[in-house]
């Protein structure tokens, strides 16, 4: 148990005791609010006991910061810590003067800068850059990312649809990207890597028109009932017919963020029987405030499982609008609707958040009764 109290020689030291992989012999540091955040200092280089077990103590507690920031590190910042989806967790913080001994644990850590083995990347494909959509008549960019032993394994997979194509996995999209790729590459790694990605780019100016439903909204009526049969009625057989999938909707997803998000809502309420997951981030819950209430009318409700997430950092409706959303469903008992609801009381409205959250929807949504 950790304790403010010892005994004899170093009763006022501060010792940090970490597990992690052991597969690797490199060096592990320490860097923080203590060191000017220097990384690869010899003073604070950690004492291996056992292959994947390490331990530092400071000898006098009293003179470190009293609220302690920290982060480990192999050689160099290129070696950071990870958390096991991939992304750089915050600072680790303690009370120096409450804490005698800290237990930490790093489940993954950055190579050569990389957060990814470059060998798990999945294999993107051109679907075609005009893909025609004769619901709008008009024509778009559509494009896949396949299990990186696609062409090897002979395997058939679930299929996930995703809004916003351009900001998925461009590294030179003007507003980021989720860098789904390299996720994926993490998950890959991690046994969680069967899945095939479809990215649908947006409209560009007629986004806002594409993504918004078909009836009365606090933008007007939209042209999303089109774009969800699209979806469903035109570019789902395509992808089933020219590559291995499991067709069926208990292996299929729609979803995105922000208005890519309210269509996934919208395409997978009305079309249950093509979706059975939906990953929606930051939804644009403002637009259609009561969605709820416009698509259950079909007679037998069929399983679904909805990941939701919010930030806090995205406006003070974000979050009481998911929760609203999710209560509608509970209260009306109709359907079979499992939540996970994930909060982030300082999450942003962008496309790196959405990319930190993604291996973790992805995990609940197809892999969760999975090992890793």
């Amino acid at each position: 148990m950790p304790s403010s109290q010892t005994t004899g020689k170093g009763q006022e030291s501060l010792s940090l005791h970490l597990t992690t992989s052991p597969e690797s012999s490199l060096p592990v540091f320490i860097a923080g609010n203590f060191n000017g955040w220097r990384a690869g200092e010899e003073a604070f280089r950690m004492n291996q006991k056992t292959p994947g077990e390490y331990w530092f103590e400071f000898p006098d507690r009293r003179l470190l910061p009293g609220q302690l920031e920290y982060k480990y590190h192999r050689i160099d910042w290129n070696g950071a810590e990870l958390d096991e989806y991939g992304n750089a967790p915050p600072n680790r913080q303690a009370d120096t003067l409450a804490l005698a001994q800290l237990h930490d644990f790093v489940p993954r850590w950055m190579e050569n800068g990389l957060f990814y083995k470059p060998g798990f990347l999945p294999l993107p494909s051109i679907i075609s850059e005009q893909f025609e959509i004769p619901q709008l008549i008009k024509t778009r960019r559509i494009s896949a990312l396949l299990p990186h032993d696609y062409h090897q394994s002979g395997k058939h997979y679930p299929v996930l649809y995703l809004q916003d194509g351009q900001n998925l996995f461009d590294d030179h999209a003007p507003f980021g990207n989720w860098a789904v790729d390299k996720k994926l590459a993490v998950m890959a790694e991690r046994g969680m890597g069967d899945i095939i990605i479809v990215a649908i780019d947006h409209a560009e100016e007629q986004r806002i028109a594409e993504f918004t439903p078909s009836y009365r909204t606090k933008l007007g009526t939209g042209d999303g009932k089109k774009y969800a049969r699209f979806l469903t009625d035109t570019l789902k057989p395509y992808i089933d017919k020219h590559f291995r999938t499991l067709p069926g909707r208990e292996h299929t997803g729609i979803g995105g963020s922000s208005m890519g998000a309210l269509i996934s809502i919208y395409a997978g309420l009305i079309y249950p029987e093509a979706y059975s997951k939906l990953l929606i981030f930051s939804p644009s819950l403002w637009v259609a405030p009561h969605i709820h209430f416009h698509f259950f009318n079909f007679q037998e409700p069929q399983d679904m499982d909805i990941y939701l997430y919010g930030g806090g950092a995205e406006g003070a409706n974000m979050i009481p609008n998911i929760r609203d959303f999710k209560q509608s469903f509970e209260e009306q008992g109709k359907a079979h609707i499992r939540f996970k609801l994930s909060i982030d009381p300082l999450g942003k409205h962008n496309e790196a958040r959405w990319g930190e959250e993604f291996p973790k929807a992805m995990e609940w949504l197809f892999f969760r009764n999975k090992e890793a």
